[in-house]
């Protein structure tokens, strides 16, 4: 019964969906209260509902039930019980009722803490939310049914991709759809404001929080994605520029420049018309996204479906959904004008700078990511842009945006005198500046990868602190005062400096470990030693054992520097015989200054093991770098003002922004 209990709960979300986006909105148009007012237990009924819905697939997978398709598809008796449940959205029918669950969960988030939004405001923002919702579950309902049940059931399933079956991509998931579904809540926000034809500072302010949790939840799982793809693979890469992983990026590169934009709105009630449509504009990414990863038109270890007509159909909530948007928008641009002006040098426009950087670098990876499939289409040829492309075209905007982040973040609003607001920074200037130069004359030559990313990190990191040394006038008053005006900022303004140096911590491990990076690939056999930089390798042999749903060879590494064993490296090649599917599980011995890295291969002919071993430096900076944005992200958000947007009630028969 739990699948059919399921179904049933999923047919009632969607009548409630449908209800909730029709009568609230007409409650707003004719300022009914009752109606505005059913917008509240309409959105947590649906995610109540849902949520059940969610629960009977759970309860399915963890009992192995396979008379439910989708379990005897994705599931196996022997599996891990970690690997039963993210089992449940390994899956495309299962990973859409997911991301629906989510995007119901921020309804309701809204529903339970948006006691300070305007009554019109708020009905309007749940109804487009639940349009956004109905679009969603009829995709689901008619074409994606996660219970539909198997006439003939198998006595055991067909086990998940082994790929999958990993704390990484367990967890990597459900941070993404938080983050890239959170950003719907933007979306509902900004065709609820273009609706009423207004813009304020308090809307900025009520927008913000939900951008900047979907902000923090969608680095995370970025993160983890990265992180999964390094020791999983086998290859030594922690980033391919794979379509799917492009499909997370871009929305997080926009929803980047929408929370500096909404900074504009709020502080100076200018950039309105801007920042809504990057609200519009970081959805669609999403939706792009989903697309991308569902419609079949890319063939990807993280694709869900490859299902023309599925593709069809979200085709379709796509265009409707921005086509829609937009037209809405051009329709409203002119009731959002501003008559605020700025100086050339002021912190607005460093903003706007920091805006064109992002959103031009998202729109690089965009092109990118979809040539190949309009050159396919158009010519019928078949195109690969990798890597190569797009670090070379992607990456001098990711220097500019490091360049002018710590001299924007300083500028006073509205107008500035350059080289006053720059006298805190030319000491870390200079010092960024000498440090990549030392790096430089240390590497004698080489690459410029390595002096020119160190010191940009350098620069974003300490001018990041260097900003809060100037809010707090540090060596122009006593240390006593310097720490009570420390300890009086807002979170907002930490947060803002810990993301920044987060993204300098970044920048340091990706220069470091593609500068830097020492491969070795032979083939080995039991007893050779072998170096790879300073470090000497012992092959002590490989030994076979059985996991809970694989077989394994598991290799033996002893790893040397200059004599003395510092690690034991333990390679894995398993496979998994009901998917008859190998995979590689790296050995990684970790630190804060190297990672060594060794993947065991195929056995050849002769005896021996296809080895390949990486020396890393500094590779841990990278996702530390992710930790410490996504911890910047938590500071803000705690910030009050910001978290429960705790601003004077605006009439909601106020005169609309002109």
């Amino acid at each position: 019964m739990t699948a059919e209990l399921g179904h049933f709960a999923t047919l009632l979300a969607f009548f409630v969906a449908l209800l909730q986006a029709v009568v609230p909105l007409v409650g707003a148009g004719r300022n009914q209260a009752g109606w505005m007012a059913a917008a509240i237990p309409m959105a947590i009924s649906q995610f109540i509902l849902v949520g059940f819905a969610f629960a009977m697939l759970t309860v399915a997978f963890v009992t192995s039930d396979f008379s439910v398709r989708l379990v005897a598809a994705n599931s196996h008796s022997l599996k891990p019980m970690l690997y039963k449940v993210s089992g449940v959205w390994g899956n495309h029918e299962g990973s859409m009722l997911l991301w629906i669950l989510i995007l119901s969960f921020y309804g309701a988030l809204v529903a339970w803490f948006g006691q300070n939004l305007p009554d019109r405001l708020k009905a309007r923002v749940l109804s487009v939310q639940a349009m956004i919702a109905v679009a969603f579950l009829a995709f689901m309902i008619f074409t994606s049914n996660p219970f539909e049940r198997m006439e003939f059931p198998p006595v055991d399933g067909n086990d998940l991709n082994p790929l999958l079956q990993d704390p990484g991509l367990a967890f990597h998931p459900p941070f993404l759809y938080l983050g890239y579904v959170g950003l719907s809540m933007s979306f509902s926000f900004a065709i609820a404001a273009l609706i009423e034809g207004r813009v304020d500072a308090a809307w900025a302010r009520w927008v913000r929080p939900w951008t900047l949790l979907a902000w923090i939840n969608l680095t995370i799982g970025i993160a983890l994605g990265s992180w999964w793809a390094y020791y999983e693979l086998g290859w030594g890469g922690w980033w391919f520029w794979d379509p799917v992983e492009n499909a997370s990026f871009m929305p997080w590169l926009v929803a980047a420049a929408l929370l500096h934009s909404s900074i504009v709105v709020e502080k100076r009630d200018t950039l309105k018309s801007w920042t809504i449509l990057l609200a519009i504009l970081a959805f669609s990414f999403s939706l792009i996204g989903t697309f991308i990863v569902r419609s079949g038109v890319i063939t990807s270890v993280h694709a869900f479906a490859n299902d023309p007509e599925r593709g069809v159909f979200i085709l379709a909530i796509l265009t409707v959904a921005i086509g829609g948007a937009l037209s809405l928008f051009a329709f409203r641009a002119r009731a959002l004008r501003t008559t605020s002006a700025f100086s050339v040098v002021s912190r607005e426009s460093g903003l706007v700078l920091n805006n064109l950087l992002l959103i031009v670098a998202a729109a690089v990876v965009f092109c990118g990511t979809i040539w190949p499939l309009i050159a396919e289409i158009t010519t019928g040829r078949k195109l690969s842009i990798g890597a190569p492309f797009f670090d070379m075209v992607f990456t001098p905007f990711m220097v500019a945006l490091a360049m002018v982040l710590p001299i924007g973040a300083i500028l006073p609003w509205k107008r500035a005198n350059l080289r006053r607001a720059m006298q805190p920074l030319w000491g870390v200037l200079a010092l960024s500046v000498a440090l990549g130069a030392l790096v430089w004359m240390m590497q004698t030559g080489g690459r410029m990868l390595a002096p020119v990313g160190i010191a940009l990190a350098t620069w974003l990191i300490l001018g990041a602190f260097a900003e809060l040394g100037s809010r707090a006038k540090l060596g122009k008053v006593n240390i006593s005062e310097t720490l009570r005006r420390l300890r009086n900022l807002p979170r907002s303004d930490w947060g803002k400096s810990v993301a920044h140096a987060g993204l300098g911590l970044t920048i340091f491990g990706i220069a470091s470990i593609t500068a830097w990076e020492v491969e070795d690939i032979r083939v080995a056999n039991f007893g050779d030693r072998f170096s790879v930089g300073e470090y000497e390798f012992v092959f002590n042999g490989v030994t076979q054992s059985n996991g809970k749903n694989y077989s394994v060879d598991r290799g033996h590494f002893t790893a040397f520097k200059d004599g003395i064993a510092v690690a034991e490296l333990r390679p894995e090649k398993r496979f998994y015989p009901v998917q008859n599917m190998p995979t590689t599980e790296a050995a990684i011995d970790q630190s804060l200054t190297r990672d060594l890295y060794l993947a065991l291969g195929d056995k050849q002919d002769d005896g021996g093991y296809a080895v390949r071993t990486y020396i890393k430096p500094f590779a841990n900076w990278l996702w530390i770098g992710a930790i410490v944005m996504a911890l910047g992200g938590v500071l803000s958000l705690t910030d009050r003002r910001y978290r429960v947007a705790a601003t004077a009630r605006k009439n909601p028969d106020a005169v609309p922004a002109e």
